[in-house]
């Protein structure tokens, strides 16, 4: 494609766009804070980003959205039947979703070009019945779907360059962020994963607990109401809960002397050598690591301290290299060990590029 695309991550506070110019360069652009600071809304937040285009205007705009439902297309065109079935799947990502869609409606106000959906839960389409099913009745149709897939896409496109016929094997993938998953990759296709049926399970997160015994939720809607239980399950749970709610930022906790923000940090720590280790069990082994995500890619401690009890796993960390955030964490006698910086963007430029030239119009 000749004309430039722009690529949109609208979230609930933050604003998130990069533009792919057809000389192969690349404008980012970040509002954050929306709501809370200079930006009211996202609609001031978008007047920003068209300022800061400057009368660019793209031939096409691809959108984030977290949840896919059962499509398993890593792309879709966002006709009105399209529209209307993103619409009805909020309550599977009520912290994510309302952002997503909001993007999309303020492109189609300003722009009369392909508005592109790229879906976060698709790169989960390979999972096994084993991965995806829950142990509830099937009838219900609930099912794990798994969601960063976007990220994991990315991750699984470089392994190839990074690992050679390694890239293969049995590889963990850490996603670390305010938001937080692993995936298991086999073949570079997604064969397990933490999250499930919504963006809120696995391990914690900044404000959301991972999995919970189901009779704590049980216990907790004898408690509350729909509306109080939601907002405490995805605004109150998670690390700003087990900090006794000094922050939900992992930068802020470990800059903290508090013995709260400690045992947040290392209760996190805890939760994701576990999941690696459910991972090595249920596949036999790992071949390799990776760290991926904002903790991910920018807290060495948190990475020393998920990776030091894992050397019955052959996992052991270069120091210096884990200090200074290398691309190959790893000493010499360990499994391969990778710090890779994520990039939905880049990756939803690709599938934005693939649906388009492809003809496909799946939405309609």
């Amino acid at each position: 494609m000749s004309a430039p695309v722009l690529i949109l991550n609208s979230g609930s506070s933050s604003l998130k766009a990069s533009l792919f110019l057809a000389d192969g360069s690349r404008r980012d652009f970040r509002f954050s804070r929306i709501g809370r600071g200079e930006l009211p809304d996202h609609r001031a937040a978008f007047d920003a980003l068209l300022h800061e285009l400057g009368g660019e205007v793209p031939a096409a705009v691809g959108h984030r959205l977290v949840h896919g439902g059962d499509v398993i297309e890593a792309a879709r065109l966002i006709g009105e039947q399209e529209r209307t079935r993103l619409k009805a799947l909020v309550a599977l990502a009520p912290l994510h979703l309302p952002g997503n869609l909001l993007g999309v409606e303020l492109c189609r106000e300003r722009f009369d070009v392909p508005q592109i959906a790229c879906f976060d839960t698709a790169f989960h389409a390979t999972l096994p019945a084993l991965a995806r099913r829950l142990p509830i009745p099937g009838e219900l149709g609930i099912r794990r779907y798994g969601f960063h897939g976007i990220n994991y896409a990315h991750v699984a496109r470089r392994l190839p360059q990074l690992l050679g016929d390694a890239a293969h094997g049995r590889v963990v993938v850490a996603h670390l962020g305010n938001g937080a998953s692993l995936c298991m990759l086999e073949n570079l296709q997604s064969i397990d994963t933490s999250m499930g049926y919504t963006p809120a399970g696995g391990i914690p997160m900044g404000t959301r607990s991972g999995d919970l015994d189901p009779g704590v939720m049980l216990e907790l809607a004898g408690r509350y109401d729909n509306e109080a239980l939601a907002e405490l399950v995805y605004h109150r749970m998670g690390l700003v809960a087990l900090s006794d709610g000094e922050s939900s930022d992992m930068a802020q906790l470990l800059a903290s002397s508090s013995t709260a923000a400690a045992f947040a940090v290392d209760y996190f720590c805890r939760e994701v050598r576990a999941a690696i280790g459910a991972f090595a069990a249920r596949a036999g082994g790992i071949d390799a690591l990776v760290f991926t995500g904002g903790i991910g890619e920018h807290a060495a401690s948190v990475r020393a301290r998920i990776c030091e009890p894992l050397t019955f796993l052959g996992i052991r960390l270069d120091v210096e290299a884990n200090h200074h955030h290398g691309l190959r964490l790893h000493a010499a006698d360990s499994i391969p060990v990778l710090c890779v910086p994520a990039d939905e963007e880049g990756m939803m430029h690709e599938q934005v590029l693939a649906l388009l030239g492809g003809g496909d119009s799946a939405s309609e």
